[in-house]
Formats: structure tokens, C-alpha cells, sequence
């Protein structure tokens, strides 16, 4: 599998990730968006925590652009498709896609920046992503 591969990660509509009308909070898709590139580094054996606490190492969000395009609902599974599209020096950027069963629900274009954890400087991106 290659890095710019592309990534699904399943998740399930809570009744906690609703708005009054049972319809997912537009902020939520960002957090599942969040989990699936967690995810996505998992699978490639990079984890977060150890990544901050042995390199110094982050990932912030630079820019994200949503395009909100049809509501996912209390208790659906969801898919969030990501995909790698660039890799700078200090940088990532990710197409990323939640679906339901029948239709796109919202899909976004995310540019991450690697930062050392304490100066929050750009940083080289560490070894293990550079090398692909």
C-alpha cells in the first residue's frame, strides 16, 4: 500500500454527534475527518502521541476548504474516504469524503502543517513520510 493510496474509515452517526433535527452538526464532520487522518497514519505505524512526545513533532491545520452537500443522519455508517494528494517539506495536503450508503454527504480539500510541538515552527515532515 503507497501513501497516496486511498484510505476508508468507517463511522457511526451518534445520537451525540446530532443537531435537534437528528441531522449530524456540521462541526462533526471535521472531527471525523480528524480520525480517519489519524487513522490513516496509524495504518502507515505513525502515531501521534509518540510522534509529539520522541520528535517534537505536530500536525496542525493550515487551511480546509468543506463543501457541505446532503445531511447524514442519527445512527447511519458513514465512510470517510481520504487520500493524500500533495506532500511538501513541512506540509500535507488530503482530499478527504464522507459518504452514506447513497450519496456524498460533504467532501473537503485539507492542508496540514508540520510544526515542532513547542515553537510551533514549520518542521520537516519526519523521515518516515518524507521517504515516499
Amino acid at each position: 500500500m503507497t501513501l497516496f493510496t486511498l484510505f476508508n474509515w468507517p463511522v457511526r452517526v451518534y445520537y451525540e454527534d446530532t443537531d435537534a433535527a437528528g441531522i449530524v452538526y456540521y462541526a462533526n464532520y471535521l472531527k471525523f475527518m480528524e480520525r480517519a487522518r489519524t487513522e490513516w497514519l496509524r495504518q502507515k505505524n505513525i502515531e501521534l502521541d509518540l510522534l509529539a512526545s520522541q520528535q517534537q513533532t505536530v500536525f496542525v491545520v493550515q487551511k480546509i476548504q468543506v463543501d457541505y452537500l446532503y445531511p447524514a443522519r442519527f445512527n447511519e455508517l458513514l465512510t470517510v474516504q481520504s487520500q493524500l494528494i500533495n506532500l511538501g517539506k513541512a506540509s500535507i495536503k488530503m482530499r478527504q469524503q464522507i459518504e452514506n450508503q447513497e450519496k456524498i454527504c460533504c467532501q473537503a480539500t485539507v492542508s496540514l502543517a508540520c510544526v515542532d510541538r513547542l515553537s510551533l515552527r514549520p518542521k520537516r515532515l519526519p523521515q518516515i513520510l518524507s521517504g515516499y
